[in-house]
């Protein structure tokens, strides 16, 4: 076997012109041809195993393997319930799940799909609503008393804010004029909104929110909701290599999300 693989790459790079390995007697590395074609046909045989999939439906079950990003926090707090469940209504499907915070191209990533709330466009890539959310301007009663209330979302320059390094220090609003946008001042900048929850709760600032996870202590009154006049509305979107949007099984993920989790996000308590 190893001399018939051997065979194929001695025949494979006379067809290219092109060395695809470096040999030495304890190893065998790629060379940069090698690399670029590996890249290249990587993709290529997964296109190919999607086609497959997708002909060799059984009684129009989806099947097959999925490959997810989506943000850690809310993949913690909502979708890995929801997941859980797709897959159990789904036992031909497999999924793999990548927790990562950063905006992401799915199609370069390559992966089936990126749930994300950030605004973003990639090309060759479809953007589909699952979910909105309503981010809330909140801070600790604590430091309401030593700062003051702001009563408009520019008065927020002279506080410290409480930033997600996703969103940035650009937070924008809604007016009765459209889009209102303030920059604000980081007292901390962080990657996690959990990290932020207990920095507001410490009193260390005015924080920008998801309602998942503000609400609960909302309703408690250990933070206190700001300027819900302004409050910005978001949502949640599923990116999707085009190539990918037509699987069977992204199309039953994307509509198994939909449906259920909006009803988890409704019933999140806010005030």
């Amino acid at each position: 076997m190893p001399s018939v693989v051997a065979k194929r790459v001695a025949q494979l790079e006379h067809e290219l012109q092109a060395r695809l390995f470096e040999r030495t007697t304890r190893k065998v590395t790629l060379t940069e041809a090698g690399e670029r074609l590996h890249a290249r046909a990587a993709g290529v045989v997964a296109e190919f195993e999607d086609l497959l999939q997708a002909v060799r439906r059984d009684e129009g079950k989806p099947e097959g393997h999925l490959h997810v990003m989506a943000p850690t926090t809310l993949t913690m707090e909502q979708l890995g319930e929801v997941f859980c469940a797709f897959l159990a209504a789904h036992p031909r499907i497999t999924m793999e799940l990548s927790l990562v915070d950063r905006s992401t191209n799915p199609a370069e990533a390559g992966v089936d799909l990126a749930i994300s709330g950030r605004a973003a466009s990639y090309e060759g890539v479809v953007d589909v609503q699952l979910c909105p959310v309503q981010p809330v301007l909140c801070a600790a009663p604590r430091y309401l008393a030593q700062h003051g209330n702001p009563a408009h979302p520019r008065d927020l320059a002279d506080h410290a804010c409480l930033v997600f390094s996703a969103t940035g220090t650009h937070w924008a609003f809604q007016s009765s004029r459209g889009v209102l946008a303030v920059d604000v001042r980081a007292r901390l900048q962080a990657d996690d909104n959990r990290t932020l929850l207990h920095a507001a709760l410490a009193g260390l600032g005015i924080a920008l929110l998801p309602s998942y996870i503000a609400g609960p202590q909302i309703g408690h009154s250990t933070l206190i909701q700001l300027l819900p006049k302004f409050a910005p509305q978001n949502w949640f979107k599923a990116y999707v290599p085009r190539r990918k949007l037509g699987l069977a099984r992204v199309q039953a993920l994307l509509e198994f999300v939909q449906q259920h989790w909006a009803h988890a996000a409704a019933n999140q308590p806010t005030r």
